[in-house]
């Protein structure tokens, strides 16, 4: 969940460390810090509490601390609390080792008790500083090179793993290994890069290398060669990523999330078009699905978390309605805990962002221990979750960099959809008409999607007159009640006001209880045979002092009989509505949490991409 980037090459490796932090800031932290190795091997550490403007200031944006080989880290505290004392990069006693670290150390009191008795001192609460002074221990006892020490270290450690190791001995050299937690290299103009993620070291390569687990990497400049964890050396073939750097960049707007709102018209578009023949038929010839494999699903598991796990839901629905495959949609963090009921002639399938996340990743390698085929959706190129996938359904999403998911949210949604029609076609359970009119609508999703931004004033008006909001609750039923998960999600955790999601049918079962004068209720009504259940159950909550807020169709019904405050989207076949209902959503929690003055990128607690349990 925190950043790594590491640098080395023919410029002043500081400023290059900061900028690729930068670019890691929506992954969550609470500190950060650098380490630069002078041409003697000596390194300097600066580090710094909270938030990286204040280690740029320490270092006069890295203009304090020369040298052309350097890592940098932004920690979100797991080990230890929030301090300087705690924040990355760590050093064995003697500075002969310097290392950053992500994941997480499940053994590091027992490896501690081991080095207390090799006569080590302990500086901080980390697990990470156990690391590190475990590769210096085993560096000294076998004389070896960096390669053998690291190897004898990760052997013995257990729990997940992303190091960027210094050693003094070797000034001009990176050293990294993996297990679980991500990490992405690149080369360009005699220079290597070192990244938790794309953004950063996009600015200055296309051409990256996904370490795989277990795997090692000796990081010179120009040039990088790749261990197995015998020590041997090993082929990895890199990977183009091609998402715009200036995707990466806010480029005017105030904020990342109305940036990444205002793009979802466009990479809907090209998620859409991605799979698309130019005779206007789905084709998933490159996510690997024959139509043999299609026909043969007795039963798809989704599996995922936060948001995808939404996704999974509203997924659920158009599957089921069009393929008439049953579904079941899991929590990743619960899936593998409860022994599922697998089948071979299942389907599981894992919905991610990053390709990386930890629980995901989890249940995908329990399904495929079960000898069950995979699907991936993702939009990381080369992630984790890409790599080792029978299948993959890549998103077009590009860069996200907001905590809070939008443009990834709807291009996951686009995933759902191709492959409700796709597998209802070739299983019989639609007809060429029924199959081309959905496709047809689907395509007209980016176009609508466009016209509900243009509208975002009247949101942000309304948006203005709830920052004081205590509670909200968020009322639909059927493929409503998934978007109002995805809906009061969005509210929580950018606004920090308490939300709850309810099927309307439930409210009335215990939690009609909370209304009370004053509390917004927002009704997503796009469901025509769920319409008019949806409003009585509005009106209850309106009888007990609610504000009522409709989000429903153009020309649906007259919702303004009944609500206090409407918002209309175009209409569409109802099984597409998440796609149109969820941008008034994301557009109310972004203006409230702009309202109440809050750092709406980066929420507090929480981490882009969770690579830990």
């Amino acid at each position: 969940m925190c950043g790594i980037v590491g640098y080395v090459g023919n410029n002043q490796a500081a400023p290059i460390l900061l900028d690729g932090l930068s670019k890691l800031e929506y992954r969550g932290y609470d500190s950060a810090g650098i380490a630069v190795r002078d041409a003697n091997g000596d390194a300097e550490i600066v580090k710094a509490k909270g938030r990286l403007k204040i280690l740029a200031e320490k270092t006069d944006n890295g203009a304090a601390v020369p040298g052309t080989c350097g890592i940098g880290h932004t920690r979100w505290a797991t080990h230890g609390e929030p301090s300087e004392n705690n924040a990355h990069p760590h050093k064995s006693d003697d500075g002969n080792v310097v290392a950053v670290h992500n994941g997480i150390i499940e053994n590091y009191q027992e490896l501690k008790e081991k080095l207390l008795r090799k006569g080590y001192t302990f500086y901080s609460n980390t697990d990470t500083e156990v690391a590190v002074k475990l590769i210096d221990y085993y560096y000294k006892k076998y004389e070896g090179t960096p390669v053998d020490a690291m190897n004898h270290a990760i052997v013995r450690i257990r729990g997940s793993y992303a190091l960027a190791v210094l050693f003094k001995d070797y000034p001009e050299e990176i050293y990294v290994a993996r297990k679980d937690s991500p990490m992405v290299l690149g080369v360009a103009d005699g220079a290597s890069y070192i990244g938790s993620d794309v953004p950063a070291i996009l600015k200055y390569t296309r051409n990256v290398y996904y370490i795989g687990n277990l795997e090692m990497a000796r990081v010179k400049k120009g040039e990088i060669t790749f261990y197995n964890l015998d020590g041997e050396e090993i082929e990895i073939e890199p990977k183009e990523i091609n998402w715009d750097a200036e995707a990466a960049e806010k480029g005017g707007y105030e904020h990342f999330m109305i940036k990444e709102i205002h793009e979802q018209p466009k990479v809907v578009g090209d998620t859409i078009n991605s799979v698309l023949t130019t005779d206007g038929k789905i084709d998933l010839s490159e996510v690997g699905l024959s139509e043999e494999e299609i026909k043969d699903i007795r039963q798809i598991h989704i599996v995922a978390c936060g948001s995808a796990y939404h996704v999974g839901v509203a997924t659920q629905y158009v599957m089921e309605d069009l393929a008439r495959i049953p579904v079941r949609v899991e929590l990743a963090s619960e899936f593998r805990y409860r022994n599922p009921l697998l089948d071979e002639k299942d389907l599981v399938v894992l919905i991610s962002q990053s390709g990386e996340t930890a629980d995901t990743l989890a249940a995908l390698r329990e399904s495929k221990a079960r000898g069950v085929r995979t699907l991936a959706i993702v939009n990381v190129v080369g992630s984790s979750i890409a790599r080792e996938a029978d299948n993959v359904f890549y998103t077009l999403a590009g860069p996200e960099i907001s905590v809070a998911t939008t443009k990834a949210y709807s291009t996951q949604l686009i995933a759902g959809y191709a492959l409700a029609i796709q597998f209802a076609k070739v299983r019989g359970e639609i007809d060429e008409a029924r199959y081309s009119g959905l496709i047809k609508e689907m395509q007209t999703l980016p176009e609508k999607i466009e016209k509900i931004i243009e509208d975002k004033e009247r949101i942000q008006w309304f948006a203005s007159k709830q920052a004081n909001a205590r509670d909200v609750f968020f009322v639909g039923r059927g493929i409503d009640y998934a978007i109002c998960l995805e809906g009061s999600l969005k509210m929580k955790e950018i606004s920090y006001i308490h939300s709850e999601a309810y099927a309307a049918g439930e409210l009335k079962h215990g939690t009609i209880s909370l209304i009370e004068d004053g509390i917004l209720v927002v009704g997503v009504l796009t469901q025509p045979d769920l319409y008019e259940k949806t409003v009585s159950n509005m009106v209850e909550c309106k009888s007990r002092g609610a504000y009522l807020m409709g989000l429903t169709n153009f020309g649906q019904y007259n919702i303004e009989d009944t609500a206090d405050f409407t918002v209309y989207i175009p209409k569409t076949d109802p099984l597409f509505a998440t796609s149109l209902a969820v941008i008034p959503l994301q557009l109310l929690g972004y203006y409230v949490s702009v309202a109440r003055g809050l750092d709406v990128d980066k929420p507090r607690n929480l981490a882009k991409s969770v690579t830990v349990e």
